[in-house]
Protein backbone atom coordinates (compact mmCIF):
# COMPACT_ATOMS: atom_id res chain seq x y z
CA UNK A 1 0.00 0.00 0.00
CA UNK A 2 1.44 3.08 -1.05
CA UNK A 3 1.98 6.02 1.82
CA UNK A 4 -0.59 9.10 1.10
CA UNK A 5 0.54 12.63 0.95
CA UNK A 6 1.43 14.47 4.24
CA UNK A 7 -1.75 15.80 5.46
CA UNK A 8 -1.71 19.58 6.95
CA UNK A 9 0.79 20.37 3.56
CA UNK A 10 -0.22 21.55 0.25
CA UNK A 11 2.05 20.49 -2.76
CA UNK A 12 2.40 21.82 -6.22
CA UNK A 13 4.00 20.62 -9.42
CA UNK A 14 7.82 21.46 -9.96
CA UNK A 15 9.67 20.60 -12.55
CA UNK A 16 10.41 17.05 -11.24
CA UNK A 17 6.93 16.00 -11.45
CA UNK A 18 6.30 16.68 -7.62
CA UNK A 19 4.33 18.93 -5.97
CA UNK A 20 5.74 21.70 -3.58
CA UNK A 21 3.89 24.49 -1.23
CA UNK A 22 1.11 26.46 -2.35
CA UNK A 23 1.25 30.07 -1.67
CA UNK A 24 -1.23 31.52 0.74
CA UNK A 25 -2.49 35.87 0.02
CA UNK A 26 -3.55 37.72 2.88
CA UNK A 27 -4.77 41.30 2.71
CA UNK A 28 -3.40 43.39 5.57
CA UNK A 29 -4.25 46.54 6.72
CA UNK A 30 -1.51 49.11 6.50
CA UNK A 31 -0.36 51.13 9.36
CA UNK A 32 -0.53 54.54 9.29
CA UNK A 33 3.28 54.72 9.59
CA UNK A 34 3.44 52.97 6.27
CA UNK A 35 2.28 55.93 4.04
CA UNK A 36 4.64 59.04 3.37
CA UNK A 37 3.50 61.68 5.56
CA UNK A 38 3.49 64.05 2.37
CA UNK A 39 1.22 61.77 0.82
CA UNK A 40 -0.90 61.70 4.13
CA UNK A 41 -1.18 65.73 3.94
CA UNK A 42 -1.91 65.51 0.40
CA UNK A 43 -4.85 63.43 0.67
CA UNK A 44 -6.05 65.37 4.06
CA UNK A 45 -5.53 68.66 2.09
CA UNK A 46 -7.22 67.16 -0.88
CA UNK A 47 -10.70 65.98 1.21
CA UNK A 48 -10.68 69.73 3.13
CA UNK A 49 -10.67 71.27 -0.94
CA UNK A 50 -13.66 68.11 -1.82
CA UNK A 51 -15.89 69.51 1.69
CA UNK A 52 -15.03 73.10 0.80
CA UNK A 53 -16.05 72.62 -2.62
CA UNK A 54 -19.48 70.90 -1.35
CA UNK A 55 -19.91 73.05 1.69
CA UNK A 56 -22.15 75.83 -0.43
CA UNK A 57 -24.02 73.21 -2.75
CA UNK A 58 -25.41 71.62 0.90
CA UNK A 59 -26.24 75.06 2.54
CA UNK A 60 -28.00 76.09 -0.61
CA UNK A 61 -29.68 72.95 -0.86
CA UNK A 62 -30.88 73.10 3.03
CA UNK A 63 -31.86 76.50 2.32
CA UNK A 64 -34.03 75.70 -0.69
CA UNK A 65 -35.69 73.18 1.42
CA UNK A 66 -36.26 75.29 4.16
CA UNK A 67 -38.06 77.83 2.06
CA UNK A 68 -39.85 75.19 0.14
CA UNK A 69 -41.09 73.72 3.65
CA UNK A 70 -42.49 77.63 4.38
CA UNK A 71 -43.92 78.12 0.97
CA UNK A 72 -45.72 75.40 1.56
CA UNK A 73 -47.03 75.96 5.10
CA UNK A 74 -47.38 79.64 4.23
CA UNK A 75 -49.42 79.25 1.03
CA UNK A 76 -51.02 75.77 0.71
CA UNK A 77 -52.23 75.23 4.55
CA UNK A 78 -54.17 77.02 6.70
CA UNK A 79 -51.80 77.59 9.46
CA UNK A 80 -51.56 80.99 8.42
CA UNK A 81 -55.29 81.70 7.24
CA UNK A 82 -57.61 84.30 7.17
CA UNK A 83 -59.19 84.48 10.30
CA UNK A 84 -60.34 88.39 11.48
CA UNK A 85 -61.35 91.50 8.88
CA UNK A 86 -60.62 94.70 10.75
CA UNK A 87 -62.39 97.42 9.39
CA UNK A 88 -60.76 101.26 9.62
CA UNK A 89 -62.25 103.86 8.65
CA UNK A 90 -66.15 103.50 7.84
CA UNK A 91 -68.93 105.34 9.29
CA UNK A 92 -71.05 105.47 6.32
CA UNK A 93 -70.87 101.73 5.36
CA UNK A 94 -71.05 99.38 7.99
CA UNK A 95 -68.67 96.65 8.57
CA UNK A 96 -70.61 94.01 7.79
CA UNK A 97 -71.22 95.71 4.81
CA UNK A 98 -66.97 95.99 3.75
CA UNK A 99 -66.63 92.08 4.87
CA UNK A 100 -69.21 90.69 2.32
CA UNK A 101 -67.58 93.00 -0.37
CA UNK A 102 -64.14 91.88 1.06
CA UNK A 103 -65.37 88.32 -0.36
CA UNK A 104 -62.58 86.32 1.34
CA UNK A 105 -63.59 82.78 2.96
CA UNK A 106 -62.30 82.49 6.84
CA UNK A 107 -59.07 80.39 6.56
CA UNK A 108 -58.01 81.06 3.40
CA UNK A 109 -54.44 81.49 2.60
CA UNK A 110 -53.60 85.13 4.17
CA UNK A 111 -50.50 85.17 1.78
CA UNK A 112 -52.53 84.44 -1.35
CA UNK A 113 -55.00 87.07 -1.31
CA UNK A 114 -55.25 89.74 -4.07
CA UNK A 115 -55.02 92.85 -2.24
CA UNK A 116 -55.62 94.98 -5.19
CA UNK A 117 -58.59 93.21 -6.08
CA UNK A 118 -60.10 93.07 -2.64
CA UNK A 119 -59.65 96.86 -2.65
CA UNK A 120 -61.28 97.16 -5.67
CA UNK A 121 -63.95 95.27 -4.60
CA UNK A 122 -64.83 97.27 -1.22
CA UNK A 123 -64.43 100.34 -3.11
CA UNK A 124 -67.43 99.51 -5.42
CA UNK A 125 -69.60 100.22 -2.08
CA UNK A 126 -71.48 103.83 -3.20
CA UNK A 127 -70.17 105.50 0.04
CA UNK A 128 -66.24 104.27 -0.36
CA UNK A 129 -64.11 106.40 -2.30
CA UNK A 130 -60.88 104.52 -1.38
CA UNK A 131 -59.63 101.34 0.33
CA UNK A 132 -56.36 100.21 0.57
CA UNK A 133 -56.18 96.28 2.15
CA UNK A 134 -53.05 95.42 3.64
CA UNK A 135 -51.66 92.31 5.95
CA UNK A 136 -51.54 91.78 9.72
CA UNK A 137 -49.91 88.55 10.13
CA UNK A 138 -50.20 86.33 11.18
CA UNK A 139 -54.38 85.64 10.12
CA UNK A 140 -55.92 89.55 9.92
CA UNK A 141 -56.96 91.54 6.69
CA UNK A 142 -56.92 95.19 7.26
CA UNK A 143 -59.23 97.16 5.13
CA UNK A 144 -59.05 101.13 5.60
CA UNK A 145 -61.55 102.97 3.96
CA UNK A 146 -61.76 106.48 2.57
CA UNK A 147 -65.56 107.37 2.48
CA UNK A 148 -67.20 110.39 0.12
CA UNK A 149 -67.86 113.49 1.65
CA UNK A 150 -70.89 115.05 0.77
CA UNK A 151 -70.85 118.53 -0.86
CA UNK A 152 -74.84 118.35 -1.43
CA UNK A 153 -78.22 117.12 -1.55
CA UNK A 154 -80.72 116.74 -4.10
CA UNK A 155 -84.37 116.07 -3.58
CA UNK A 156 -85.55 112.90 -5.26
CA UNK A 157 -89.37 112.36 -4.40
CA UNK A 158 -89.88 112.28 -0.81
CA UNK A 159 -86.06 111.93 0.35
CA UNK A 160 -82.87 113.64 -0.73
CA UNK A 161 -79.65 111.65 -2.20
CA UNK A 162 -76.48 112.80 -1.39
CA UNK A 163 -73.58 113.62 -4.05
CA UNK A 164 -69.62 114.27 -3.75
CA UNK A 165 -67.50 116.69 -5.47
CA UNK A 166 -67.30 114.26 -8.42
CA UNK A 167 -71.33 114.27 -8.39
CA UNK A 168 -71.43 110.85 -7.39
CA UNK A 169 -74.20 109.75 -5.64
CA UNK A 170 -73.23 107.54 -2.71
CA UNK A 171 -76.05 108.02 -0.27
CA UNK A 172 -79.83 108.20 0.27
CA UNK A 173 -81.45 110.19 3.15
CA UNK A 174 -85.38 110.51 4.52
CA UNK A 175 -84.27 114.34 4.86
CA UNK A 176 -81.63 117.10 3.34
CA UNK A 177 -78.08 116.82 5.74
CA UNK A 178 -77.52 119.55 8.25
CA UNK A 179 -74.93 122.00 6.19
CA UNK A 180 -74.98 120.38 2.45
CA UNK A 181 -76.92 123.20 0.12
CA UNK A 182 -79.67 122.08 -1.92
CA UNK A 183 -79.22 121.26 -5.43
CA UNK A 184 -82.50 120.60 -7.64
CA UNK A 185 -81.72 118.22 -11.12
CA UNK A 186 -83.64 115.60 -12.65
CA UNK A 187 -80.72 113.22 -13.18
CA UNK A 188 -77.80 113.76 -10.83
CA UNK A 189 -74.33 111.69 -11.42
CA UNK A 190 -70.81 112.33 -12.34
CA UNK A 191 -71.64 112.28 -16.23
CA UNK A 192 -74.64 114.54 -16.09
CA UNK A 193 -73.77 118.10 -17.32
CA UNK A 194 -76.54 119.63 -15.19
CA UNK A 195 -74.60 117.93 -12.38
CA UNK A 196 -71.50 119.23 -13.09
CA UNK A 197 -72.11 122.92 -14.05
CA UNK A 198 -74.35 122.67 -10.49
CA UNK A 199 -71.00 122.16 -8.65
CA UNK A 200 -69.00 124.63 -10.91
CA UNK A 201 -71.31 127.00 -9.10
CA UNK A 202 -71.11 126.28 -5.84
CA UNK A 203 -67.41 126.31 -5.96
CA UNK A 204 -67.10 129.47 -6.78
CA UNK A 205 -69.88 131.14 -4.16
CA UNK A 206 -68.53 133.54 -1.79
CA UNK A 207 -68.99 132.69 1.84
CA UNK A 208 -71.84 135.60 1.74
CA UNK A 209 -73.17 133.71 -0.80
CA UNK A 210 -73.06 130.51 0.80
CA UNK A 211 -74.34 131.53 4.00
CA UNK A 212 -77.33 132.94 1.99
CA UNK A 213 -77.97 130.07 0.02
CA UNK A 214 -81.23 128.37 -0.12
CA UNK A 215 -80.67 125.93 -3.24
CA UNK A 216 -79.58 125.30 -6.80
CA UNK A 217 -81.88 124.92 -9.07
CA UNK A 218 -80.32 124.19 -12.33
CA UNK A 219 -83.10 123.94 -15.64
CA UNK A 220 -80.39 123.69 -18.20
CA UNK A 221 -77.17 124.37 -18.74
CA UNK A 222 -77.57 127.83 -19.26
CA UNK A 223 -80.34 128.38 -16.65
CA UNK A 224 -78.96 127.96 -13.43
CA UNK A 225 -80.58 130.72 -10.56
CA UNK A 226 -79.65 130.71 -6.85
CA UNK A 227 -82.24 130.89 -4.09
CA UNK A 228 -81.51 132.91 -1.23
CA UNK A 229 -82.82 134.14 1.88
CA UNK A 230 -86.00 136.03 1.97
CA UNK A 231 -86.97 135.01 -1.22
CA UNK A 232 -84.70 136.64 -3.49
CA UNK A 233 -83.25 135.05 -6.60
CA UNK A 234 -80.07 135.16 -8.36
CA UNK A 235 -79.68 134.78 -12.04
CA UNK A 236 -76.64 133.00 -12.95
CA UNK A 237 -77.02 132.09 -16.32
CA UNK A 238 -74.81 129.56 -17.13
CA UNK A 239 -71.70 128.15 -15.39
CA UNK A 240 -68.85 130.26 -16.61
CA UNK A 241 -66.88 132.99 -15.32
CA UNK A 242 -68.06 131.84 -11.70
CA UNK A 243 -66.03 133.93 -9.95
CA UNK A 244 -67.25 137.40 -11.10
CA UNK A 245 -70.52 136.48 -11.00
CA UNK A 246 -70.12 135.36 -7.65
CA UNK A 247 -67.99 138.44 -6.55
CA UNK A 248 -70.71 140.90 -8.53
CA UNK A 249 -73.76 139.08 -6.91
CA UNK A 250 -72.18 139.32 -2.97
CA UNK A 251 -71.41 143.03 -3.94
CA UNK A 252 -75.18 143.57 -4.44
CA UNK A 253 -76.38 141.67 -1.62
CA UNK A 254 -77.37 144.63 -0.07
CA UNK A 255 -79.26 146.49 -2.18
CA UNK A 256 -83.12 145.86 -2.01
CA UNK A 257 -83.86 144.30 -4.84
CA UNK A 258 -86.17 140.65 -5.36
CA UNK A 259 -83.99 139.73 -8.51
CA UNK A 260 -80.10 140.00 -9.07
CA UNK A 261 -79.07 139.47 -12.58
CA UNK A 262 -75.34 138.65 -12.95
CA UNK A 263 -75.54 136.18 -16.33
CA UNK A 264 -74.12 138.66 -17.40
CA UNK A 265 -71.54 139.98 -15.25
CA UNK A 266 -70.10 143.30 -17.08
CA UNK A 267 -73.72 144.14 -17.12
CA UNK A 268 -75.98 143.40 -13.93
CA UNK A 269 -79.87 143.80 -13.50
CA UNK A 270 -81.72 144.16 -10.78
CA UNK A 271 -85.21 144.08 -10.25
Amino acid sequence: MSPGPARGRTTGADGGGRRGPQRRWQLVRAGSDAVPASTRRFMARARQRRMRAALPWAVAAGVLAVAGLVAWTVLGTGLFGVREVRVEGAELVTTVQVRDAVAVPDGAPLARVDLAATARRVGGLPAVQRAVVTRDWPDTLVVRVTERTGVAAVPRGEQFVVIDRAGVVFRTVPRAPDGLPLVRLAEPGPDDGPTRAALEVLGALTPQLRAELVDVTVEGLARITLRLRGDRVVVWGDATRGADKARVASALLDRKADTIDVSAPDVVTLR
